[in-house]
């Protein structure tokens, strides 16, 4: 009796562990396919999003470009313990992780309350883009704020519209060359804090593009000012003169890159005071007219950049690099263009190098859909094309200038880079001629020599 009662209880214990076994590879075998499914739908998903050329605005591509380097270093310290940077806040705290997970399952922004709104409110989502790559100087994964500026404060009687500057002999500046915006490239005057060269001068290393413009800089909003340069602050300042708004910090940037052997053109248009019937709304459609008309007049043109300013305060805006501060700059970009893949491209170099060389200067690279902005920002007239908001509405001139001469210095750097690739790659194209005609020769000549040697023999 009692065997059979152990024989039973055994029977009954391998039952349970055998429905158990059973349970167990069931629950393993669903998510085996599931993830299964997932990959694979994520593999087509990314295989339609390339056929399609679409913005990768709505993609993961956004959410994980918010992550900083040190993320993936903490994830790999979490296995190798001498790969954690000891003086480095860790990724995987309590904060970053919610803050992550949040966003991921809600596509809310638990620290821009902007981002709660933008799907309910009209208008709340045109100051949503996407991070499409990290800045260090954007931890919290700040978008940027653009609104239009305030009234114009007007440019004083007499006022020059460059501070020190004259236009050249045959050329003009804006008051003589009204409506198309162009004047004499910037030369720097004995006020004016910029670098002094002349057109068409050679860097240090002895670079030059002769004369010819390679570059164009303008403004579509160039009434966008800042505080510090006016004598009516307000919280979205807005100016006429030149010196007192974006136009000042482009020709920080014009000047440098002439300095750098790079000849470029700054456009100066301020299309508020000069086209009737002016419609903020319309602004890239004016400056678009005019870099077509730009780049049909200098043929060499090929870079565009659309300095703007951002619309948040002084703390969020300014970086201390070595003890110096910074303003801190956006890169944004277009996704309503054929060229928005190359245009990002162009501007992930210069931010990859300003991250190197100026950690925390930039906010990273953004991207907005047709349906968050403009969308285009006439970046489809170039692949070297790229809108970048400098500071905020409480940066100062010198803090301003730092920066437009910081990134007058990369641009350069990867312009003349792109340069010797070009010529490189022309070279490589030209070689196997060359090669395919020396080895037709070598031939020849080992042919004679075989023929003397039979004659010989």
């Amino acid at each position: 009796m009692n065997n059979r009662k152990f024989r039973i209880w055994n029977i009954a214990r391998m039952k349970r562990k055998v429905m158990e076994g059973l349970s167990m590879g069931r629950t393993l075998i669903i998510l085996m396919l599931g993830s299964l499914i997932f990959f694979i739908l994520l593999g087509l998903g990314g295989m339609a999003e390339q056929r399609m050329n679409s913005s990768p605005v709505s993609s993961m591509k956004g959410l994980a470009a918010s992550l900083s380097s040190h993320f993936f270093i903490d994830m790999i310290g979490m296995e190798m313990p001498h790969m954690t940077a000891s003086k480095e806040t860790s990724s995987f705290s309590g904060e970053k992780m919610s803050t992550f997970v949040f966003e991921l399952l809600t596509s809310v922004n638990p620290k821009d309350p902007k981002s709660l709104l933008a799907g309910e409110l009209p208008g709340m989502k045109a100051n949503q883009p996407v991070q499409l790559s990290h800045g260090s100087g954007n931890e919290d994964g700040e978008a940027p704020a653009d609104y239009r500026p305030d009234p114009a404060e007007e440019q004083a009687e007499g006022e020059p519209a460059e501070t020190g500057e004259e236009p050249m002999q045959g050329e003009q500046g804006n008051n003589g060359n009204e409506g198309k915006g162009e004047d004499a490239p910037d030369q720097g005057g004995k006020d004016d804090p910029g670098s002094k060269n002349e057109p068409g001068s050679t860097s240090k290393d002895g670079k030059t593009t002769n004369g010819k413009k390679s570059v164009l800089i303008y403004h579509s909003h160039p009434q966008e000012a800042y505080n510090p340069l006016l004598s009516h602050p307000s919280d979205n300042p807005g100016a006429v003169s030149p010196t007192k708004n974006v136009m000042l910090v482009g020709s920080f940037l014009s000047k440098r890159l002439e300095a750098n052997g790079i000849g470029t053109l700054h456009d100066k248009s301020d299309y508020q005071s000069t086209v009737e019937g002016y419609n903020y709304n319309y602004s890239y459609k004016y400056s678009r007219q005019m870099a077509m008309e730009a780049m049909s007049q200098n043929d060499g043109i090929n870079y565009l950049i659309d300095i703007h300013r951002d619309s948040q305060r002084y703390n969020k805006t300014t970086a201390t690099v070595n003890g110096v501060n910074y303003a801190k700059v956006y890169f944004i970009i277009g996704h309503a263009n054929e060229n928005w893949r190359q245009n990002e491209a162009f501007a992930s170099k210069i931010n990859a190098k300003l991250e190197k060389s100026y950690p925390g200067v930039s906010r990273g690279v953004w991207g907005k859909s047709a349906d968050q902005g403009n969308g285009e920002y006439n970046q489809s007239l170039s692949p070297n094309s790229i809108l970048i908001e400098i500071g905020g509405i409480d940066n100062t001139k010198e803090e301003l200038q730092r920066t437009a001469e910081a990134l007058a210095d990369i641009i350069a750097d990867v312009y003349w880079q792109e340069q010797e690739a070009e010529k490189a790659s022309v070279k490589k194209e030209s070689d196997p001629a060359k090669s395919k005609s020396a080895s037709a020769a070598k031939d020849g000549r080992d042919k004679g020599a075989e023929d003397k040697a039979s004659k010989a023999g």
